[in-house]
């Protein structure tokens, strides 16, 4: 029973009348009128801190195979995941092989169909979104082939992906493929960007270009994070990243320059660093020699 007690008007009871009530707000680019299980499951892929975040892309398998470096995940990849702000992955990859016990939040590749042989952007919808309410992802993400032969339907995916996330409160994150004869240059990837987030993304992932990457970012209404592309020396790798954070990139979604790295941990944190840190790529290119050093002793 109640204790009748504890609702009685008593002089030890505080009201704080004097201070005024006030609503929280949200940091994250465009995100401020989401629902809130939206906001909270961004929140956990974007550092509430630095409204920033360093993705571990791992899906390249859905299209390429055993890509090298992810030719055994639970050896090569698990041991990282601590490392990243959240893991990019396919469901099979999730179910065979991740730990259930990992808190890391998971952005669910949901897009796929042809291999590397085949045109990519005759690509479908691959996942059912109640298949990721089920996995719990805090994200869901397909390719968009802007100027691809199949560039209709591939947007056609992202606006029903999106549509069937907004009933779960899921966010929908857009990745700007860039086919053969895709250009990646500012006023592309302007375009590309630009498209995605008007039909409703909350998020774009894009590649870095290095004239006029501060326009893709500025001209798009919801964060764009940078992805890593084909591998790179360390060097340059975090020499990217420090650019497009600094031009205002909300993140980095990384692969093989993570997984391909001879010593992937110690890439891991230089590339945090970067990220949340803003330390300058001169310092976090010592800082992956010193840790990589470290790891070889």
């Amino acid at each position: 029973m109640a204790d009748i007690d504890a609702v009685k008007e008593t002089p030890k009871k505080h009201y704080y009348e004097n201070i005024p009530m006030t609503s929280p707000g949200f940091s994250l680019r465009g995100a401020g009128s989401l629902d809130w299980g939206m906001k909270n499951r961004l929140a956990h892929i974007f550092s509430p801190e630095t409204s920033r975040t360093v993705m571990l892309a791992i899906d390249h398998g859905y299209f390429q195979g055993p890509t090298t470096g992810l030719e055994r995940i639970d050896l090569q990849i698990v041991p990282l995941m601590p490392l990243a702000d959240a893991i990019m992955l396919t469901r099979g990859i999730l179910r065979t092989t991740i730990p259930p016990a990992l808190t890391k939040p998971v952005v669910l590749r949901c897009s796929g169909g042809p291999s590397i042989l085949k045109e990519l952007s005759d690509e479908e919808l691959a996942v059912d979104i109640e298949d990721a309410v089920r996995l719990n992802v805090c994200a869901v993400t397909l390719q968009v082939f802007i100027g691809g032969e199949y560039e209709t339907r591939s947007v056609h995916n992202m606006t029903r992906l999106v549509d069937l996330g907004l009933r779960y409160g899921i966010p929908t994150m857009a990745v700007t493929a860039v086919g053969k004869i895709m250009t990646r240059d500012a006023q592309y990837l302007r375009l590309a960007c630009r498209i995605c987030a008007e039909l409703g993304a909350h998020v774009v992932k894009t590649y870095y270009c290095p004239e006029g990457f501060e326009t893709v970012t500025a001209s798009c209404p919801v964060p764009i994070v940078m992805a890593g592309g084909k591998k790179l020396p360390e060097k340059e790798a975090l020499t990217m990243a420090y650019n497009a954070i600094q031009q205002g990139a909300a993140g980095v979604d990384m692969g093989r320059n993570i997984f391909q790295s001879e010593a992937p941990k110690a890439m891991m944190e230089a590339i945090r660093q970067v990220v949340h840190k803003n330390l300058k790529p001169a310092e976090a290119y010592d800082l992956f020699l010193t840790l990589k050093q470290k790891a070889a002793k």
